[in-house]
């Protein structure tokens, strides 16, 4: 049915109402439909047979998703034309239509939502219907949880509703209001060239853009979301046609959570990862005709749960290829069938933790996702994640616009200039220069007062009863109305009681005097007292600054404002009684409140004040005229607010010039619908108003929210003859038609636009001229005017033109290129172009002003004619300062305007005749000011504004305006996507250049998929409209942009928000790869130079450059040592069993530091004797068998060893399975039973049971695992004897999961093992009388040896804490060492971590309970990576309260090959720390710098090297000998490397290479074991040992009167003279005879990252630890953070310690950090919870785990943003 025409009239009317009722958002589309549907339902009957055979006829247009015709359900809410309408009612529309625009506006009549166009109240005015496109402009949903909306509802509550009676409907129609969704003022030309754009884009092969993922309680706290989800059935749910890409944006389906799969084997669509917030369809690519029926809740089942997600993922397409079509997803059948196969081996749940054990909860998180697992999703087309990851690569590689610059340089002139490109195609200026422009002579009228005062004064008097100012309350009724003679007399009482009123400034008393400054703060409802207290402070010659009132906060924190009244001394604040009350007050005193970074203000209320005497006589004070007569405050670019100071001449001067251009006469009546504090509201309707004694009408905010129309209203009620509104005033008033009928503009002669300089006011004039012209509206009454603080009023359109011979009757509009203009210069483009801006003057110079243009950036150069700069103007009526601000004042209002060098001649005003080559010669003598507009003059003096200063964004040195791209923005379809029109462009420099940003305010029922299809359709009309790349493209809950008070956005605090994170966008869209074209150039590889590593050696020593290569000191062990001690470590326990049976080797403590068990040299001798026999008897274990000993950090772990060791079998130490966290930890500990060839497990009860539990059972049978012993059992036989050994055999396996994640067991042999003990013992000074405290997880490393083997060795007492006590009881550790007076401790970074993040705020509580740590002389930080300075340093600073000497703290080094290489000795130096320049390390260069240099980065040495150690830098790639100044891999040679890897699981790759490493050039027979850490050598000056050792340490004598370790002490001064290599000592051993004053040089090793985790990009190494250290500065809720690399793009993941919903603010604020600091573009950032970055024991992040798991899917992550 094509038209209503046929129908009844009584139909028609009401099909009017109801479309009226979906238009201003009172009823819901589903609900409209229904009713809609009801009242056709008898007049449908005949036409449905031909309608139905229609559908089955036409084919879809192409650009619409829709499902086959028989396939849809018999709820058909698939309408004629194929649009998929769900059931909220808008139609999506995946690819924006080729239609022409004017076709697409106007066919589609039977659309829902668009069958408004031919009903009763849109053809109510005859103009509106006409307006081509006019009826896109009428509001559509409605904006529920509108502030103001008083019958607001939730949607899902009258969805059902079929019938209403009257009285509803009354009050709906009271109730209702049309701004819903203020569309903000769009350009018809700019609409249809939006339309035409993306439609000529639609050629193209598009690629598919990954969408981003979001979790579902971020859903259901998204904007959109409905408790209430339509659900497709399940037959619908896997799709069946294909639709190929060209056409689509296809999205791939990804994470399927079972929390959505019932018991039967029925698929429903992903709430999860689907995005969509208030339906559940699945992506684009497979939507589906929705089904009513079926509901059930979002919040019940998902949120509070994670499910395991043990669900295989769907295949998904494989977009490799660009134009290949998406796999199609199959059956249930193929489903079933896949899940059952996969359900053999389940990839470990890491969604189940619970985050109290934080660093147990870590540790091997997802270790076991099997290799056959792996190849078995592979098959399937990638992994879920990887396979958006393959799209945005795809996406990323189509040909950009911008090709890099070729520079390779990556310093910071290059980038500078990469960013400022110069265009040589660049259009140029070729018009003339410019010549001033004078505005007419100003003609004061006969009769006009001299001043203000005078005025008042002569109206107050003459005709007193005549109204100044009336104002209408929020319900549009008119309140009070201030005569002139009120005003009049109250502006004297205020003016008396100013004057004699005492204020006390602080300790003295003082009175305001003429020339005091005083601010007015009043609402933006009350201008009658505003105004009383204004002429009030000008009678007294105070001079007032008027601000906003600080009500709430939601409101922008107004410490700018507080900083202006502090700069400007104010110290006394006028208010009314009723904003008085207002005001925050304290809780305490019920005082006013100190307002944050405002100055102590007096409050002076000016109602209800005492008449003044008779004597007093307000003419009697004579001020200057030069004299200040107000502030006006004023805000720039970066949110900075200034007060811009006007004279008394100036502001009458002003007044003059409005009454001239604007003639004012008295008696006559505005409407001001303005703020009246400032700019166009105060110049009018306070001052000029008064000067010519006119009535003004002021419509407050509120109102004009409520009932947009009410000014027009009033100008007829009150026969208005002028009004000042803004051109989104003429929007709202054009969309409230159903008000319209009353209307009648005929007395109008002055519709003054305040803000005609916009480009988007163009649209409104016109609109609202057609309009209503039929009303009365006079087409030269609109009269745009430009503006600005500085200048005042710049240009106005005269009303009634043509009054005065000044070629007043031109009124011009230009349509100008917009590729033109970025340039500066000024090109007419034809009409039908689609990058052209249409832009309408904004009248002419004022007058008695001159008008000049001059170029926005340097000198102010005079302009040509065709180029656009800044306006400045000189009159007598300018302001003359920024309050304060010299410097800026002088740069502003002190502008001489001046000539360049030209060859041709040149006469302009100041110049007199014509002169040739002119060298910067001023135009004249006058000072000009500069307006902050940028503009250009047109034909007949009008002028043209295309843009302001602060508007202004430069883009790879072109510039944009804010305003056009907002009008571009605004003008993409559905164009009622954003709610009201509320948007916020700036530009932020990132990488020295601007990008620009564009945060919108999304309407409040929009789905996710909605959101994004919007979203891309934004990037590509800004793209083909300007040419420029959108940075950031952010949506926000509706009302969530910072707000000014007269309801508009608050730009800067909306760009300072999304700075600092704090905006909470709801979806966010990040371009880097596309904006971002000055990176550096890629370092390009020379592989094929014949530059061989002998040739770099050579190179470095003709350059003097030291060859990388350290030594530490002998071992030297004395042949009376040997003698006495056997060197096996089973004889060593033996004969320590002997000699001191009683002394105690081990103490473990409890969570509470009390002894839980001792252990001395016989207890632990005995016990080992009887596991070995118990192992022997009960296991048929043989000498060299492997026993897995699976032990919590305790004793038993000892005893078992060394049990294993007098066997001679092989122990392998495991960490046992975490009992919260067994599906995860479990397999880890199978597969290293399996790995390592274990014949029998060892353990204790509870581990036995933990392993035979039903719980473990889910993953390991337990049947499986080899025979498990109690190591309580007791053997029937006593052992016979310790087994011999050879030294050469091995000892134990060492195993251990590196941070990449690959599982290694390395051999160590006996010999190793001694020799490790013996330099240890030498370093660390260790002896019997010693105590040594560790708190380290004693299964791998140098944590195992320190907790099982040096004790024994040597002797000393070890204190044994159990990290995971310390996560019970943080202090454990600390109150330990001040207990035992411990002078030695070995610890872990996540020791060191978890005190300074857990003692922070403790430090008093513990100096109560006397802990002390001045006894600790050295605390060594156990690990495998490098020295974290930043948690060392704070650790540091935190306990020097409690004593501790910051310079005892340092990190020891080790690695697989070698545990222990470096150890701060107990007597060595300090550790040395350099800094290092990132950018060189880069590339693989070490350059020191100065602390502070930019890109510095701090390294610290890793402890001192041990005895015995001799360490050289090499090229982990040539294997050539590396000088002192680069970057090389640590290779190592030592008689404890370890004897080789027994396995490597999970890696097939030779790594022999790995202990038997030769150098190719120098000493090529040496050979070394590759630690596979990249680090550099660095000789430095020790720093004063002596110092280090301070009070706390006792002579040589008193140590100790043991004979051994006297022997030990004389031993290390004997090695003291060794030297090797030219001098290269190790440190100074410090006893009384060394000299405390050597300076003594040693060499020392800097670690800087591991070989495997380094990140190749862009042909530079980047160390992942460097990058997180960036994102953890960039955001203070980031918690954790890890990067990775996947196919060439960076992903970064962090932890977010807060609320689910600020997990959008992480994601620009990571990418900007990482481009910023290291020139990387971030392709994916993933927002998780707390504790899913997996952590090692040792306190290592786990990457590669955490890269599987990402790409498997199992993180649950918060959100995922895929760059662009």
């Amino acid at each position: 049915m094509e038209s209503t025409s046929s129908l009844p009239g009584y139909i028609r009317e009401k099909i009017a109402e109801l479309d009226l009722e979906l238009s201003e958002g009172d009823i819901t589309q589903k609900g409209y439909e229904k009713k809609r549907a009801k009242l056709l339902q008898p007049f449908l009957k005949k036409n449905e047979a031909i309608s139905v055979d229609k559908a089955k006829t036409t084919p879809p247009p192409p650009y619409y998703n829709v499902k086959d015709a028989n396939n849809s359900n018999s709820h058909g809410n698939i309408n004629n034309d194929g649009v998929v309408v769900s059931s909220e009612g808008y139609s999506y529309v995946t690819e924006v239509p080729s239609l022409s625009s004017s076709q697409q506006r106007h066919s589609k009549k039977l659309d829902f939502h668009q069958s408004s166009s031919v009903t009763a109240s849109s053809t109510a005015q005859s103009g509106a219907a006409g307006t081509p496109g006019y009826e896109n402009m009428r509001p559509q949903g409605g904006a529920v949880g509108d502030p103001g909306y008083q019958n607001t509802r939730e949607p899902s509550g009258f969805q059902n509703q079929s019938t209403s009676n009257n009285s509803q409907h009354r009050q709906r129609r009271t109730q209702r209001k049309v701004t819903h969704n203020e569309k903000r003022y769009h350009s018809e030309v700019r609409q249809e060239a939006v339309q035409q754009a993306l439609a000529a884009l639609k050629g193209r092969p598009k690629p598919s853009l990954p969408m981003p993922s979001k979790r579902t309680s971020v859903l259901n706290r998204s904007p959109g979301c409905n408790d209430e989800l339509d659900s497709s059935t399940d037959e619908e749910s896997i799709p069946e046609e294909t639709i190929s890409p060209d056409k689509e944006y296809n999205y791939p389906r990804d994470h399927i959570s079972n929390s959505m799969i019932p018991p039967e084997p029925i698929i429903k669509p992903p709430i999860r990862e689907s995005s969509m917030s208030s339906q559940q369809h699945l992506r684009l690519d497979v939507k589906q005709s929705q089904t009513p029926n079926q509901k059930y809740s979002s919040s019940n089942s998902v949120a509070e749960k994670r499910p395991p997600q043990n669900l295989p993922p769907l295949p998904t397409s494989d977009t490799s290829s660009m134009e290949s079509p998406p796999i199609a997803y199959k059956r249930d059948t193929d489903f079933s069938e896949k899940a059952f196969k996969q359900k053999q081996f389940n990839a470990p749940d890491i969604t189940q933790f619970n985050n109290t054990h934080r660093i147990a909860d870590r540790v091997t998180r997802y270790v076991n996702v099997s290799q056959s697992e792996l190849s078995d999703t592979d098959a399937n087309g990638k992994w879920k994640v990887s396979a958006k990851i393959q799209q945005l690569l795809n996406t990323l590689k189509r040909p950009k616009r911008r090709p890099l610059p070729e520079f390779y340089e990556d310093n910071d002139i290059e980038l500078e200039i990469a960013a400022n490109t110069k265009d040589p195609n660049a259009p140029k200026p070729e018009g003339s220069t410019m010549t001033s422009v004078q505005g007419e002579q100003l003609s004061i009228p006969a009769g006009l007062p001299r001043t203000l005062e005078c005025a008042l004064q002569r109206y107050g008097t003459n005709s007193f009863k005549s109204s100044m100012a009336t104002v209408l309350d929020p319900n549009g009724k008119i309140t009070t109305t201030l005569t002139y003679g009120k005003l009049l007399s109250r502006a004297q009482k205020i003016a008396y009681a100013l004057s004699t009123k005492i204020f006390s400034k602080g300790p003295e008393q003082v009175t305001l005097k003429p020339g005091d400054r005083v601010a007015l703060v009043y609402p933006n409802n009350d201008p009658l007292s505003f105004i009383t207290a204004w002429y009030g402070c000008m009678f007294r010659g105070l001079v007032p600054l008027p601000i906003e009132l600080p009500l709430s906060s939601s409101d922008t924190p107004p410490q700018q404002v507080g900083f202006l009244l502090s700069s400007c001394g104010i110290t006394v604040a006028l208010t009314s009684e009723a904003c008085l009350k207002g005001l925050p007050k304290s809780t305490t005193t019920g005082e006013i409140a100190k307002l944050k970074g405002w100055p102590r203000l007096q409050w002076f209320v000016t109602e209800h004040l005492p008449k003044p005497p008779k004597e007093f006589n307000v003419g009697n004070l004579r001020i200057d005229d030069t004299a200040a007569s107000y502030i006006e405050y004023t805000t720039d670019k970066e949110g900075s607010v200034m007060g811009v100071t006007v004279t008394r001449a100036a502001m009458i001067n002003h007044c003059r010039a409005l009454t001239m251009a604007c003639h004012y006469t008295e008696g006559e009546t505005i409407v001001c619908v303005l703020d009246f504090k400032r700019e166009v509201g105060l110049w009018h309707a306070v001052l000029t108003s008064v000067l010519n004694g006119m009535h003004v009408i002021f419509i407050p905010y509120a109102l004009m929210k409520l009932r947009p129309s009410s000014w027009m209203q009033l100008i007829t009620k009150h026969r208005a003859s002028c009004c000042l509104v803004k051109s989104r005033d003429l929007h709202w008033g054009l969309l409230a038609t159903k008000d319209h009928k009353d209307i009648s503009l005929s007395s109008l002669r002055m519709l003054l636009v305040a803000d005609g300089a916009n480009p988007w006011s163009l649209s409104s004039c016109d609109q609202f001229l057609n309009v209503f012209q039929a009303k009365g509206l006079r087409s030269d009454a609109i009269c745009p005017c430009a503006s600005s603080s500085e200048v005042f009023t710049v240009s106005l359109r005269r009303p009634g033109r043509g009054s005065c011979g000044f070629s007043q009757s031109a009124t011009g509009r230009g349509v100008l290129s917009m590729a033109a203009l970025s340039h500066g210069v000024v090109r007419v483009d034809s009409e039908d172009s689609l990058t052209s801006l249409t832009l309408q003057d904004c009248g002419q110079v004022m007058p008695a002003a001159q008008m000049v243009v001059v170029r926005s950036e340097g000198a102010p150069v005079l302009c040509k004619t065709d180029q656009v700069g800044e306006i400045c103007v000189t009159s007598g009526s300018t302001s003359a300062s920024y309050f304060g601000l010299d410097g800026m004042t002088n740069s502003t209002f002190k502008v001489q305007p001046i000539l360049e060098d030209f060859d041709q001649t040149k006469e302009g005003p100041g110049t007199g005749t014509g002169t040739v080559g002119i060298i910067s010669k001023p135009i004249g003598d006058e000072y000009y000011v500069r307006s902050g507009l940028l503009g250009f003059l047109g034909p007949g003096g009008l002028v043209f504004v295309c843009g302001s200063r602060d508007g202004l964004m430069t883009v790879t040195g072109r510039k944009h305006n804010a305003d056009d791209i907002i009008a571009t923005v605004l003008a993409v379809e559905p164009m009622r996507f954003i709610y009201r029109g509320r948007i916020a462009v700036f530009s932020i420099k990132v990488l020295r250049d601007e990008r620009v940003c564009v945060i919108a305010e999304q309407r409040p029922d929009c789905s996710e998929e909605e959101s994004f299809q919007w979203m891309s359709r934004v990037l590509q009309a800004v793209d083909s409209i300007h040419q420029v790349g959108i940075y950031c493209l952010a949506l926000v809950p509706p009302n969530h942009l910072p707000k000014t008070p007269l309801g508009g956005i608050h730009l800067c605090e909306a760009r300072r928000r999304f700075l600092e994170g704090s905006l909470h966008p709801a979806n966010v869209l990040m371009c880097p790869h596309t904006c971002v074209t000055n990176l550096p150039k890629p370092r390009e590889l020379h592989q094929d130079t014949g530059v061989g590593p002998a040739s770099v050696m050579v190179g470095n020593l003709v350059q003097g450059n030291r060859l990388a290569e350290a030594h530490g000191r002998d071992v030297g062990l004395s042949s009376e040592d040997c003698e006495r001690k056997p060197q096996l470590i089973t004889g060593v326990l033996r004969w320590r069993a002997n000699t001191s049976p009683d002394h105690i080797i081990f103490t473990l403590l409890n969570s509470k530091g009390a002894i839980a068990k001792t252990l001395t040299c016989s207890e632990l001798h005995k016990r080992a004797e009887k596991i070995a026999a118990l192992l022997q008897e009960r296991g048929r274990i043989e000498p060299g068998d492997h026993v897995a000993l699976i032990f919590p950090p305790g004793l038993d772990l000892l005893c078992a060893f060394y049990g294993c060791l007098y066997l001679g079998a092989i122990p392998i130490t495991i960490r046992p399975p975490h009992p919260q966290n067994l599906n995860t930890t479990l397999p880890t500990v199978r597969m290293i039973v399996d790995v390592s060839k274990s014949g029998i497990v060892l353990s204790i009860q509870p581990i036995i049971k933990l392993l035979k539990s039903r719980e473990a059972a889910t993953s390991i049978d337990p049947k499986t695992w080899p025979p498990i012993l109690d190591i309580d059992d007791n053997p029937k036989r006593k052992y016979a004897g310790i087994a011999t050994v050879s030294f050469d055999s091995s000892a134990y396996l060492d195993f251990s999961v590196s941070t990449c994640g690959r599982l290694s067991g390395v051999n160590i042999s006996h010999r190793s093992l001694s020799s490790l003990c013996a330099s240890l013992k030498l370093a660390c000074e260790l002896y019997p009388s010693r105590h040594v405290a560790l708190c380290l997880d004693p299964y791998c490393g140098l944590g195992f040896v320190m907790w099982t083997l040096i004790g024994v060795y040597s002797g000393h007492h070890s204190i044994l804490i159990a990290p995971y006590e310390v996560e019970a009881n943080p202090s454990l550790w600390l109150s330990t060492l001040s207990q035992h007076r411990v002078r030695d401790t070995f610890c872990s970074y996540g020791v060191i971590e978890l005190c300074t993040k857990a003692l922070s705020n403790s430090i008093p509580s513990l100096k109560q309970r006397n802990i002390d740590l001045r006894c600790v002389r050295t605390c060594v930080v156990v690990a495998e990576e490098r020295p974290r300075v930043q948690l060392t340093q704070q650790f540091c600073k935190l306990f020097q309260a409690l004593g501790l000497n910051t310079r005892c703290v340092s990190t020891s080094f080790g690695c697989r090959v070698n545990p222990a290489i470096c150890v701060q000795g107990a007597s060595s130096a300090e550790s040395a720390q350099v800094y290092v320049d990132m950018r060189a390390l880069r590339n693989n260069r070490v350059a020191l710098v100065e602390r502070g240099a930019p890109n510095s980065l701090c390294v610290i040495e890793s402890g001192k090297l041990l005895p015995g150690v001799k360490v050289i830098i090499a090229n982990p790639d040539t294997k050539g000998h590396c000088g002192d100044s680069h970057l090389g891999e640590i290779w190592v040679q030592a008689p404890h490397n370890a004897n080789g890897y027994f396995t490597i699981y999970g890696d097939e790759t030779d790594y022999n290479d790995h202990f038997n490493a030769k150098l190719v050039t120098g000493a090529t027979a040496e050979i070394y074991a590759r630690t596979g850490y990249l680090g550099f050598l660095r000789r430095t000056e020790c720093s004063q040992a002596a110092s280090l050792l301070d009070e706390t340490t006792p002579s040589v004598a008193s140590r100790d009167s043991d004979t051994e370790s006297l022997n030990s002490i004389s031993q290390l001064q004997l090695n003291f003279s060794n030297t090797s290599l030219g001098g290269n000592s190790e440190h100074s051993i410090v006893s009384g005879a060394v000299n405390s004053n050597d300076q003594e040089l040693h060499d020392a090793v800097y670690v800087v990252g591991a070989v495997d985790e380094v990140i190749s990009l862009r042909g530079m190494n980047y160390h992942p630890i460097d990058i997180e250290n960036s994102v953890m500065r960039c955001h203070k809720k980031i918690a954790e953070c890890a990067v990775f690399t996947w196919t060439n793009l960076l992903v970064v993941v962090v932890e977010l310690d807060g609320n689910e919903s600020e997990a959008l603010d992480l994601v620009p604020l990571v990418t900007n950090t990482v481009l910023e600091d290291h020139q990387l573009i971030v392709g994916v950032v993933v927002v998780v919870d707390p504790g899913v970055v997996p952590i090692n024991s040792r306190g290592e992040k786990q990457r590669m785990h955490l890269r599987d798991g990402f790409l498997a899917d199992q993180l649950d992550p918060i959100y995922v943003a895929y760059n662009m």
